[in-house]
């Protein structure tokens, strides 16, 4: 395959770059970005390319922005694999891999209509600690519900 085939998207001159996300979840991550291309920002999504490391995966590339940790750590929540470039002036000048939290609060919303973080909603946040990164499963600090991958996915994106 030539480099002209295999480059399907030109390169960004400054912004990010997220690869290694799971097949067909680019769209979730967009969403995760708040859709940066409402705003007027170039977004190129490249969506189920083959991959040595995952066998299929997707990528995007956002003109002109830089994920903050924060969303870096959501990132995580729906591409625990997936890694983030910052690219500056045509170069990565950073290399971030999305890394699952031990624990998160106030992100995700327990789905057990029982639960005091969801009854008692304005004075308790919701808490998850993870139990299982394959599958990926979070459980609830306050009735031990576990969300799983496709709850968590669903809930961000």
């Amino acid at each position: 395959m030539s480099e002209r085939e295999k480059m399907l998207v030109q390169k960004i001159s400054d912004g990010t770059v997220i690869d290694h996300v799971s097949a067909g979840r680019a769209l979730s991550v967009l969403r995760l970005l708040s859709d940066p291309q409402d705003r007027g920002v170039t977004v190129a999504l490249v969506m189920n390319v083959e991959s040595s490391k995952m066998g299929r995966k997707d990528i995007l590339k956002v003109e002109g922005v830089e994920l903050t940790d924060e969303q870096i750590q959501k990132l995580a929540l729906i591409a625990p694999l997936a890694s983030v470039n910052i690219i500056r002036s045509y170069k990565v000048s950073k290399k971030k891999r999305a890394v699952l939290p031990k624990t998160i609060t106030g992100v995700l919303r327990c789905t057990a209509t029982t639960c005091v973080s969801v009854r008692e909603k304005d004075s308790v946040p919701s808490v998850f600690f993870l139990v299982s990164t394959l599958p990926l499963v979070y459980r609830c600090k306050y009735c031990g519900r576990d969300l799983s991958e496709r709850e968590i996915s669903g809930e961000l994106g």
